[in-house]
């Protein structure tokens, strides 16, 4: 789910991506761990329904089982022990990791009604992971050139940087998918098996190993307010008992 962007200073990000109607984006939160391929064949068939008219837009919060993505511009020697699935994600970008202890939120919105800027939605998401990080005390921001959102790590060393969340969308007849991930208290020895986004000098970091022990309701509970505070209202989805598939 990588997406390369800068930030835009022309983008008036909340004026930009509220919806004029202001509709409300079903909210809905799985309780168990979604199998990716399924994952991906539940947001096709939402990306489809919204594009046509016939469902509201979405935000889908969950995790997946361990596994390996790839995008487009993957390469062979960055997968480094296969050690889980490996998935093609459709998606710009290289090797990520994605599993339990890790928040994926995919985002499903129509830009015919927020401006149809793809590079304004992008930093919005951005904003929302950076907002969310501060209301934790945790101080992330964008790079030049370097997809994702970083947390400086001094103690590791000068100049070292952690990444803490990956940004990345794609769009389908001015709908969005895909969206973001961000990690709460992943193993990060997961990420061992890959070189993560083909980023060899900088590494990832998460909630818990910056000392910020919270649980991933309360991070989905800020999550929430500051997507609201970007995008507008939402409303919980009520989401039938055979809905919530797990692997």
């Amino acid at each position: 789910m990588e997406v390369l962007t800068n930030a835009n200073e022309a983008c008036q990000i909340d004026a930009k991506l509220h919806r004029d109607d202001a509709g409300p984006v079903q909210w809905r939160i799985f309780e168990r761990p979604l199998d990716y391929e399924t994952a991906l064949v539940m947001m096709d068939e939402r990306v489809a329904a919204i594009a046509a008219g016939e469902a509201p837009e979405a935000v889908w919060l969950l995790e997946h089982p361990p596994l390996y993505t790839s995008g487009t511009s993957a390469r062979p020697e960055d997968l480094l022990s296969p050690r889980f699935p490996v998935y093609p994600a459709g998606r710009g970008g290289q090797f990520t990791y994605h599993g339990p202890g890790q928040r994926v939120a995919y985002v499903m919105l129509d830009l015919t009604k927020r401006g149809r800027d793809i590079r304004c939605l992008v930093q919005g998401l951005e904003q929302w992971v950076i907002d969310t990080l501060a209301a934790h005390n945790i101080s992330g921001g964008r790079r030049e050139g370097r997809v994702g959102v970083w947390v400086s790590r001094p103690d590791k060393g000068l100049a070292r940087e952690d990444k803490i969340a990956a940004i990345g969308v794609r769009v389908r007849k001015w709908v969005t998918f895909h969206g973001i991930s961000l990690n709460i208290a992943p193993d990060l020895s997961h990420y061992d098996g890959i070189v993560p986004c083909g980023i060899t000098d900088q590494g990832v970091t998460s909630f818990e190993d910056l000392g910020a022990l919270v649980s991933m309701a309360e991070v989905d509970s800020v999550l929430r307010g500051r997507f609201e505070a970007i995008f507008g209202p939402t409303s919980l989805a009520i989401a039938a008992p055979s809905d919530q598939l797990a692997q």
